[in-house]
């Protein structure tokens, strides 16, 4: 049975290496916990955050399959790893990581056409692909930025709407005004809008969108739990706590994810840093010093702005 994707702060997942550049799935279910703990109210795994394009095919549907069965049911759970460039290999992915029982099946929005084709060719594609994947599978969208940022008019989101058949898009565009225009489009349907970016957040909040699904939710993701909850009741705190965030989240521009699972390091979940989508041994003592530094500080904050409040 599938779950609901519920509204609120859906950390876009990382993947935790061995030494030996494997799947670390010990570490994986200490940052599942992690993450519920506090506050997500859902899971984006195997998106460009778990470096699903380094990911073979058999590792996206095994850890697809793992967050699943480790939330155990506390919270619901959505995946894409929809990476191939042939038509045929995406509709071989998708149908697997259906298969793990996930509660959204999220395609990436550029695997559906080039750089230089309209978007008439991505709504006939994306027709294509919908006919070849089972109707009662829940879907969701994700503009991921790599290897190009496509992003849906607010005409095509109400396409995709219309099918009945989508549940979740990450919106990526930091565009305010795009973001209203989109949650108009979709008015009374079924497919809920998550903004990516923090600057905008809080105004999109005001807008009427659903939730958070990104990468500073690998840091604090306790403090996005808290605006979510609280924006509306406390809006001076919400506004004092979303500066903070806004300015917190520049740390995207380090070597990301490598300065995340050093931010976990310091949390006691991960053993080390490892990437395959960076190099980790580029990461610097100074961007080190950073990253410990806005750890103490979200500590600070977390005090400020329990989410038990």
């Amino acid at each position: 049975m599938y779950q609901n994707i519920t509204n609120g702060n859906w950390p876009v997942m990382l993947t935790p290496f061995t030494e030996q550049n494997e799947v670390d799935y010990e570490a994986l279910e200490r940052l599942i916990d992690w993450y519920i703990e506090r506050g997500a109210d859902g899971l984006f795994a195997v998106c460009q955050s778990s470096e699903m394009y380094t990911l073979t095919l058999e590792e996206r549907v095994l850890i697809a399959a793992f967050v699943k069965a480790k939330t155990a049911g506390r919270v619901p759970v959505i995946a894409s790893g929809h990476v191939s460039d042939d038509f045929e290999d995406q509709v071989a992915e998708l149908n697997a990581i259906a298969e793990t029982g996930v509660d959204a099946v999220v395609l990436i929005t550029n695997r559906l056409a080039g750089p230089d084709e309209s978007d008439d060719v991505w709504l006939a594609n994306l027709d294509k692909l919908l006919a070849r994947i089972p109707e009662h599978v829940p879907l969701g969208l994700y503009e991921c930025p790599a290897p190009y940022r496509r992003l849906l008019t607010p005409e095509m989101l109400k396409k995709c709407s219309d099918t009945g058949r989508f549940r979740f898009i990450k919106d990526v565009s930091c565009d305010l005004q795009l973001i209203g225009d989109k949650l108009k489009a979709v008015q009374g349907g079924s497919l809920k809008i998550f903004n990516a970016n923090t600057a905008t957040l809080l105004g999109s909040y005001r807008l009427g969108a659903f939730g958070f699904s990104g990468v500073m939710a690998n840091f604090h993701p306790e403090l996005y739990t808290w605006l979510f909850r609280n924006w509306e009741s406390r809006p001076e705190e919400a506004e004092e706590l979303s500066d903070f965030l806004s300015v917190a989240s520049f740390i995207e521009r380090q070597l990301y994810p490598v300065n995340a699972k050093y931010y976990l390091m310091l949390e006691g979940v991960l053993t080390n840093y490892r990437c395959r989508s960076k190099n980790h041994e580029e990461f610097s003592a100074t961007q080190r010093l950073e990253v410990e530094q806005l750890h103490r500080l979200s500590k600070r904050y977390a005090q400020k702005f329990p989410i038990s409040s």
